[in-house]
């Protein structure tokens, strides 16, 4: 059963608050409908944002199930109804949505719609979206909507909001998009350097073989077991270049998914053994997850390829509203006072401030001989 609306100044306060709250596209959505549907007491919510083309780019339903939404089919072009609103710009109040001229209908598997009340989502004076509730928990009107006046000037407020919230976790994605572009670029430029070097040598050491292998044989054969040591050292960099550019699959598979995904390819390209264990953790904000997902990345790629260890293990697990990422190994670690140095050759700095970025903290535990621990602790949303 509904639970009811929630109603007063504090509610729509916390659902103000919660649109702004996220800076995913999907989840801003998300939160939209579901502080729409809760505030007006509707039994159905939805947004849809256009695309170019007649269709939605997304569109994001409450009060529909999952088995019901698979059932109903590809997603409503922009038609009827919804393309008055997208076109004309104007709030639409109706008793019964399937007596208006405008009406063409909905799959066998769509739930039966009558009380309606959509406004469209503007930026300045471009539609960005169609808000729309239907099917109001309240008695009816002898031939009336369910909805009332009130409610359209309070959907009102929620989408001059969610306009705002949206456009801001627009401007947050495209701002990570040009940073991914920018860290992939620096990739690209390590990438080229480190491995132009190994093949060089290659080359060079090839070259040497071929001179020493009629006059030298003991020689040419020594040049020829550096050959292999470079090709095997040129193909641990394209491995880890490959695993870090591959995009993180975050927003389709988790944090947790994501990772062992990543560390069993790494336990299959590399001499040492690469574990993982992560289990119970709860979803995070897509910055704290991105930074615990770098920070993996980063430590994995010091322990194969600067420590010397036969063994690696990775564990995420939660930590109050947080989690905590645990990378050791066994190599042969580093000494603690010259954490400068080492700071600069391991990426340290730059996974403390990959750390401080999600308002995380790192730590580190290495000793000659005895290995390293790089630990970082992330706060929940």
């Amino acid at each position: 059963m509904h639970p009811g609306p929630r109603s007063g100044l504090a509610a729509v306060s916390a659902a103000l608050l919660a649109m702004s709250r996220h800076l995913e596209v999907r989840d801003v959505l998300k939160t939209i409908v579901a502080s729409a549907r809760d505030l007006l007491d509707a039994q159905y919510a939805a947004l849809g944002v256009p695309d170019d083309h007649g269709g939605f780019a997304q569109f994001v339903v409450d009060g529909v199930s999952d088995a019901q939404w698979k059932a109903i089919g590809p997603l409503p072009r922009q038609h009827g109804i919804l393309a008055a609103m997208l076109r004309e710009g104007h709030p639409v109040r109706l008793g019964d949505v399937r007596e208006d001229p405008r009406f063409e209908g909905w799959p066998d598997a769509h739930p039966e719609l009558a009380d309606f009340l959509g406004l469209p989502v503007r930026d300045g004076d471009e539609i960005i979206g169609a808000l729309f509730l239907a099917n109001k928990n309240c008695p009816r009107p002898q031939g009336g909507c369910g909805f009332t006046a009130e409610d359209e000037d309070l959907l009102g407020i929620l989408a001059q909001h969610a306009a705002i919230a949206l456009t801001n976790a627009r401007l947050y994605e495209r701002s990570r998009e040009l940073t991914i572009a920018e860290e992939r670029s620096r990739l690209a430029h390590e990438l080229h350097d480190a491995v132009s070097q190994k093949l060089f040598s290659l080359r060079l050491t090839a070259q040497a073989a071929t001179a020493l292998v009629d006059r030298d044989p003991a020689r040419a054969k020594d040049e020829l077991h550096q050959v292999a040591a470079l090709a095997a050292e040129a193909a641990d960099e394209l491995r880890a270049a490959v695993v870090e550019l591959r995009p993180a699959a975050l927003d389709e598979d988790g944090l947790l998914a994501t990772l062992r995904t990543q560390i069993q390819v790494l336990d299959r390209a590399h001499t040492a053994r690469v574990t993982f264990s992560g289990h119970g953790l709860r979803a995070l904000p897509a910055a704290q997850e991105e930074a615990l997902l770098r920070v993996a990345q980063e430590a994995l790629h010091n322990a194969l390829r600067h420590s010397g260890a036969e063994n690696v293990h990775v564990d995420v697990a939660r930590r109050g509203r947080g989690a905590v990422l645990r990378v050791t190994d066994d190599g042969c670690g580093f000494d603690r006072t010259a954490v400068r140095q080492a700071g600069r050759h391991l990426g340290l700095v730059s996974m403390r401030d990959r750390a401080d970025g999600a308002g995380g903290t790192l730590t580190v535990e290495s000793a000659p001989g005895k290995g390293t621990a790089i630990e970082m602790e992330v706060p929940g949303g």
